[in-house]
């Protein structure tokens, strides 16, 4: 860990104790996600300290972190659920930021990237759709976009569309006659529209989970993302980095469950002792420091992968299901530690259960992983 690093670490960690926690049972926050108002209030704390948009260039208003060091500030970030929106590191503005600085034009990133790193807008990724459209394989995609002229007209449906409501600005991919391509659009264009808003298992995220309609929608040509039909190549500088900062955020919001179900069986006592002096209890206490190293090594060491350049597509599948996983285990072990009160919202662990259930489904389910993984391995071992 840099002296730097360090440093950051120690100020977030202090600032999500003392000025983020606090904000966790504000009426503001629940539902499908914390407010606009809410959001907007925690980032200015954070523009405030210095630590907007970590992982961001300091070129567009970010302290230029590299994967290593990101993994360290987003981890202490995750350990309040409101963490990393008051850092404004949060999915999926974080990955669409990475995606805009590697690809966009110098005027793309004035319009959008700049505003969003400074936490005044937030952005959505239109790329999952429903009625059997692309989701984990994308090559099922039905939204089109046909040229006409110097524009392009994209029709079609987008579904778990994180944070659409509230949004300023969408990356929608679409079909075209050679592949894929990626648009940069403002929400409020003509034929984007909003259908409704899922209800869902997790409440973390502004805006929550939409639908989103494109009827007839017409982009110029220079509001193309990189080059036209590059589309599924560009999704995927956006997707390796992104499995793993899901990883960072929520191996933080398990360590936090876990810091309260180990103080919970320290104090509750049971016939005649702590609870955590009972082995039942106890052992599943430690299994989740287990969990919780082996998923913060496997962190360091996707992070490490990426810091050398490379894209980290197979390091960043095996960190998504192992620590998904195991981060999974540690929350369910901390309701099950906690009893009836694991289960209320007197404390962030009801939360924490329901969030990274969530997480071992987005940005790919451990299955699809797994499969994309036996590919490589079928690939390696019948030459």
């Amino acid at each position: 860990m840099t002296e730097r690093a360090r440093a950051l670490v120690a100020a977030v960690e202090t600032f999500i104790r003392e000025e983020v926690i606090p904000f966790e049972k504000d009426p503001r926050n629940g539902g499908h996600g914390p407010t606009d108002d809410l959001a907007n209030e925690l980032k200015a704390k954070a523009r405030a300290a210095g630590l907007i948009a970590p992982h961001v260039g300091e070129e567009w208003g970010g302290l230029g972190l590299t994967h290593s060091e990101i993994a360290l500030v987003f981890r202490a970030a995750g350990y309040s659920p409101l963490g990393p929106i008051a850092l404004n590191c949060m999915a999926p503005d974080e990955g669409n930021m990475h995606l805009l600085e590697k690809v966009a034009s110098t005027e793309q990133k004035e319009r959008y990237l700049r505003p969003l790193a400074a936490g005044e807008t937030r952005s959505a990724f239109l790329m999952t759709e429903p009625d059997g459209g692309a989701g984990s394989d994308p090559s099922m995609m039905k939204t089109v976009a046909k040229q006409d002229g110097n524009h392009w007209v994209v029709n079609g449906r987008k579904s778990f569309i994180t944070g659409g409501e509230g949004a300023t600005a969408a990356i929608i991919m679409a079909k075209t006659d050679e592949g894929a391509t990626l648009f940069l659009a403002d929400m409020k264009t003509p034929g984007i529209r909003i259908e409704r808003i899922l209800d869902t298992l997790d409440s973390s995220m502004p805006g929550g989970h939409a639908v989103v309609a494109l009827d007839n929608v017409r982009l110029t040509s220079d509001q193309i993302l990189g080059e036209a039909h590059q589309g599924f190549k560009y999704a995927q500088v956006r997707l390796a980095p992104a499995r793993l900062t899901h990883c960072m955020r929520w191996w933080g919001t398990a360590n936090r469950a876990h810091d309260i179900a180990a103080d919970y069986a320290c104090k509750r006592h049971a016939f005649g002792k702590p609870i955590i002096d009972h082995e039942g209890v106890g052992y599943q206490l430690a299994d989740n420091k287990i969990d919780l190293k082996q998923a913060e090594l496997m962190i360091d060491w996707c992070a490490g992968v990426l810091d050398t350049g490379a894209q980290g597509t197979e390091e960043s599948s095996m960190a998504k299901v192992a620590v998904s996983e195991a981060l999974w285990r540690v929350a369910d072990r901390c309701v099950q530690v906690m009893g009836g009160t694991g289960v209320t919202r007197d404390t962030v662990v009801e939360q924490a259960f329901r969030e990274i259930r969530a997480f071992r489904i987005y940005d790919g389910p451990s299955e699809v992983h797994r499969w994309s993984l036996a590919k490589r391995i079928k690939k390696q071992y019948s030459r």
